[in-house]
């Protein structure tokens, strides 16, 4: 154990089993730890290192704001702040954006304002929210309740009430909850469960969705956390389903690298939120703005399109190899079930300088849009030799 790591595991609460790694720098798509040895990133800080790590122009503009203005609060008026939620409702065709600071905070903010639309239109009484099985939503108290994982709930009851579990991809038993319950307000979905597994929800169920929303009134909440900025091959993945929600929450890759949090309203709830319903002090800090800005800038088509063919490189370099049982998810959000448990192939690949990641069991990938194609071909290699 380093100096480093004996301080960490001192003073930092022990709520992360830590690798045995210190990383003291890194530059595009590989880091370096405190020995020197280089790795392949191919986790991305968990999706938030959208273009890679120190990328220049991000780290320029956001050097040029901090020299401006690091902090202004929500009380008055900044451009960044201005400047990014316009860049998101016009790529969107979404109406109005609160900022935060955080996935979580996202998707708190789309709960609030998903029963307070409904207790507006209905009465307080019509105020649960339908999430999926194995869902990830945050770790805060209303998060984690929507969070449609057993196991993560064990140790937190008493949970928020007014939510209620289905199954993925089973629209018959959607059909059935939604005649069993009139006080459904909202379904909250993400189109590929990251923590769940990374599996991608299908065409026919997110159709019967947005049926059941459309007939009862029901908002369509889409959680963008991870799948957004790029991640899937579109800039948002609900872009290629055919369908637009009633809100939306992302976060991650949008930052670049600093914390940021995003829901966006459409045109039923874009004035459900009002002076005092709900606010954040650090949410649409300038400096935080100016970096996504700098991000969505660049996540351009010429960039999806090499997003996409990378993940057609990734598919067919894994399937049916020795060791990969199953090969899921969408763009460069990739998923592996393998024959060997998940943490074994990744302190193998560790070893060969190549980070990867896990979810549910699964190796997880979440590379940076950009990583050359050069790097996605050695850490294939590396990948499949680990899994065999």
């Amino acid at each position: 154990m380093t100096d480093i790591q004996a301080l960490d595991s001192r003073y930092v609460a022990h709520t992360y089993a830590r690798a045995p790694v210190t990383f003291v720098r890194g530059e595009g798509c590989r880091l370096y730890d405190e020995a020197g040895k280089a790795y392949i990133d191919m986790g991305s800080g968990i999706a938030v290192n959208a273009l890679g790590i120190a990328d220049p122009a991000w780290a320029a503009a956001v050097s040029e704001q901090l020299g401006k203005l690091q902090h202004c609060s929500n009380l008055y008026f900044s451009e960044p702040c201005a400047r990014l939620a316009e860049v998101l409702c016009e790529r969107t065709g979404l109406k109005k954006v609160f900022f935060g600071n955080s996935g979580a905070e996202a998707n708190e903010c789309a709960i609030k304002a998903a029963r307070k639309y409904a207790a507006d239109k209905y009465g307080p009484e019509r105020h649960k929210i339908v999430t999926l099985i194995n869902s990830f939503h945050g770790r805060t108290i209303a998060t984690l309740t929507a969070t449609g994982q057993e196991e993560m709930h064990r140790d937190f009851k008493p949970l928020l009430p007014g939510f209620l579990y289905t199954p993925a991809n089973d629209c018959e038993a959607l059909k059935a909850l939604v005649a069993e319950h009139d006080d459904i307000a909202a379904i909250m979905f993400e189109l590929v469960q990251g923590e769940g597994g990374v599996m991608p929800l299908e065409q026919a169920f997110v159709d019967c969705m947005a049926e059941l929303a459309a007939e009862k009134d029901i908002l369509l909440v889409c959680d963008e956390v991870q799948t957004g900025n790029g991640r899937t091959g579109s800039l948002y993945a609900w872009q290629q389903y055919g369908f637009t929600p009633d809100i939306m929450s992302t976060a991650k890759g949008l930052g670049g690298g600093l914390p940021i949090g995003a829901c966006l309203f459409g045109e039923k709830t874009e004035n459900t939120l009002t002076p005092g319903t709900h606010g954040s002090t650090f949410g649409g800090s300038p400096a935080v703005c100016a970096g996504a800005l700098s991000i969505l800038g660049r996540i351009d088509e010429a960039l999806l399109a090499q997003v996409r063919a990378k993940s057609e490189y990734l598919f067919s370099a894994f399937e049916g190899k020795p060791g990969i049982e199953q090969v899921s998810g969408l763009g460069l959000m990739i998923g592996l079930k393998t024959a060997k448990p998940a943490a074994e192939v990744v302190a193998k690949c560790m070893e060969q300088g190549v980070l990867v990641l896990t979810a549910h069991g699964k190796v997880r990938l979440l590379p940076a849009l950009n990583i050359p194609m050069e790097l996605v071909k050695k850490a294939a290699e590396v990948i499949i030799a680990a899994c065999a």
